[in-house]
């Protein structure tokens, strides 16, 4: 290699950056070179291009095809006190930038966050979603994140901004004067309030959150089922009549079962349930079963008579065909 190709690998003529994606920001590789006066500096779609020298900011470059001189360079020519048509190479870091949206970002919350819910009182909500940002102010950017970094990608600084948006979240669910079923009912809202919350924290940072979404609000699945059976009991109204509705038809299925009732541990209360069922079937002395079934079934309350009739068919006291009968006519009377 001769001394002459040596001294051209020395200078820097054409610069240019095609980032990849992910990419936020690279430092142009300058080490021990020299940009060359009226060298080509190509700036894509999106991007934005700064010089600096010696750590302080210069001149900047937006998309397009320029021309470095004296007469484009204002700030760098000052900086460097270059006479007026002073024409030599220049040393300087120049540093690219992409204002493009950084999008298909996703947060959540790594641990449930507790809020004092209007309804339910104390809860822990977890959320998910997803959000987008870009670079909006290159400078602030630089001096915030990258600093004397040669490369920064959307890897680098995610973390940081889900912290951002986790600490956030925590403060609005906090202090939201809305109800967990109100906040999984209208995500639109709330996914507007949390990025207005989240923006300051960007720009912090040089950056803006374009979008953000919410896209599911859960609760612990513990929590989740009470909630449920709370939800069908309200559905089914009339907590009581629901109980013994459940009641009656768990008799009906133990009776059914494998060992009857007494297999399913029920026997345990056989001599009780005699002594019930004969004082309220029998009334005090003997009767046929169609007497017993007349005298469990006055005007009392239909599952309560169902539950009596199950007695006396469990000591024998009526037939199946009996209990059959009686229990359509009494549940067809509350349907």
């Amino acid at each position: 290699m001769g001394i002459l190709d040596f001294l051209k690998k020395q200078f820097v003529d054409v610069i240019d950056w095609v980032e990849e994606p992910g990419d936020l920001a690279i430092r142009y590789p300058m080490q021990d070179r020299e940009i060359q006066n009226g060298a080509q500096l190509t700036v894509r779609e999106g991007q934005v291009a700064f010089f600096y020298n010696e750590g302080q900011m210069a001149d900047a470059f937006g998309p397009g095809q320029h021309t470095l001189n004296t007469a484009n360079l204002p700030l760098m020519t000052a900086l460097q006190n270059w006479d007026k048509g002073f024409k030599s190479p220049f040393k300087a870091d120049v540093l690219f930038f992409t204002q493009k949206e950084q999008a298909g970002l996703k947060w959540g919350t790594a641990q449930p966050v507790t809020v004092r819910d209007k309804e339910f009182g104390p809860l822990r909500i977890r959320a998910f979603g997803g959000y987008s940002f870009r670079i909006e102010e290159p400078p602030v950017f630089q001096a915030k994140l990258m600093g004397t970094l040669e490369r920064v990608r959307v890897g680098d600084v995610e973390g940081q901004l889900r912290s951002a948006i986790a600490t956030q979240l925590a403060t609005s669910l906090g202090r939201s004067e809305f109800g967990f079923v109100d906040m999984a009912a209208d995500q639109d809202a709330m996914s507007q309030r949390l990025r207005e919350m989240v923006q300051p924290a960007f720009t912090q940072w040089g950056l803006s959150c374009q979008t953000f979404f919410v896209e599911s609000l859960s609760l612990p699945d513990e929590v989740q089922k009470y909630l449920d059976k709370a939800s069908s009991m309200r559905v089914v109204g009339d907590l009581d009549r629901f109980v013994k509705f459940q009641s009656a038809d768990a008799i009906e299925k133990a009776a059914g079962a494998e060992g009857g009732v007494a297999g399913m541990g029920v026997g345990a209360g056989a001599g009780m349930a005699l002594g019930q069922a004969m004082a309220a079937g029998l009334g005090g002395g003997a009767a046929s079963g169609a007497g017993m079934v007349a005298g469990a079934t006055g005007g009392e309350d239909p599952y309560v008579q169902i539950e009596k009739l199950h007695k006396l068919l469990t000591i024998g006291a009526i037939s199946q065909s009996d209990f059959d009968a009686k229990k359509a006519e009494l549940l067809g009377r509350i349907r």
